[in-house]
């Protein structure tokens, strides 16, 4: 008879038996073998069986680490070839980003050279038609010149008379402005000395009625002095900003009168050019047509001697 007895407590004990002799041995001999089993793997293993085990786990450890290490070497490889392959791309799409932009640069210098060729023929055609258009408004000035000539110098010399009147008028209006400017300016002068005088005579009679009144207060009571030295004070005052007055006014005439003597030469010396320019403007007038000749050789270089020169 062969009893199970399940780890669990609450299961019933299992009991059975067989009938055939060899099913039995069969099952005591699985029965002793379960239990060898369960009491060598209760059991430390010996030295020997460590070792083993022990070197099954470093080959295991150093195929596992191989593995790894190739697994790495694989990656880098292959990150080696993708790098490169990347590099490679990136050189061919420089080479020809640079082959576009060289003939970008030659189309470029052959745009500026043929733009500076077209701007130099330009410029040339310019200066060329500038030349004949100034050749042609001086031969038309030229041919103009004699016709308008009189009316024009009669123009210029009858402006120039009226902005010499002007001149005039204007120097006489300014002239007499000046002048009552002087007058006003010394009447103002006379009222500062009248003031300046009045001013000296009061102060001599209040210091007289202060040392007055002083020598009769030394015989009676002492009163206060406060009044009559400020009646002093304020005096001094006063006639401190006449003499100033007096002074600011002075210089005022003096700065006018230069400025006045300045602005007369001025105009005096506007007056003389436009009499010399008058005179000049008569002298042409009175001009024949052969000195007119003779100043417009005179002017382009065309004398006696420069004439026999060259027929010579």
């Amino acid at each position: 008879q062969f009893t199970i007895k399940p780890l669990d407590k609450k299961i019933d004990v299992f009991k059975f038996n067989s009938s055939k002799l060899r099913v039995n041995k069969l099952i005591l001999q699985l029965c002793i073998g379960n239990h060898d089993l369960f009491m060598r793997r209760r059991k430390a293993d010996s030295l020997e069986v460590q070792q083993m085990k022990a070197q099954t786990r470093e080959e295991k450890a150093r195929k596992q680490m191989e593995r790894q290490r190739l697994a790495r070497e694989k990656q880098m490889r292959e990150e080696a070839e993708r790098t490169r392959d990347e590099l490679e791309r990136r050189l061919m799409q420089l080479k020809e980003e640079a082959t576009m932009a060289n003939e970008a640069l030659m189309r470029s210098e052959e745009t500026a050279d043929l733009l500076a060729e077209k701007a130099q023929i330009t410029e040339e055609e310019a200066k060329l038609l500038a030349q004949k258009a100034a050749e042609a408004e001086q031969e038309m000035q030229r041919i103009k010149a004699t016709a308008i000539r009189t009316e024009e110098e009669k123009r210029l010399m009858e402006q120039k008379v009226l902005e010499a009147e002007m001149l005039a008028l204007k120097m006489a209006e300014e002239s007499e402005r000046r002048a009552k400017e002087a007058d006003q300016l010394k009447q103002d002068l006379q009222e500062a000395r009248e003031s300046e005088r009045r001013a000296k005579q009061k102060l001599l009679e209040i210091t007289s009625k202060s040392s007055y009144t002083q020598s009769m207060n030394s015989s009676t009571t002492a009163l206060p002095t406060d009044l009559p030295s400020f009646n002093l004070i304020s005096e001094s005052l006063s006639f401190d900003f006449k003499d100033t007055d007096m002074k600011r006014l002075s210089m005022e005439i003096e700065k006018e009168k230069v400025e006045y003597m300045e602005k007369s030469k001025h105009l005096q010396e506007q007056l003389n050019e436009l009499k010399t320019e008058i005179e000049a403007l008569k002298l042409k007038e009175r001009e024949t047509a052969l000195d007119i000749l003779h100043n417009e050789n005179t002017s382009r270089g065309n004398s006696k001697h420069n004439t026999i020169k060259k027929v010579s």
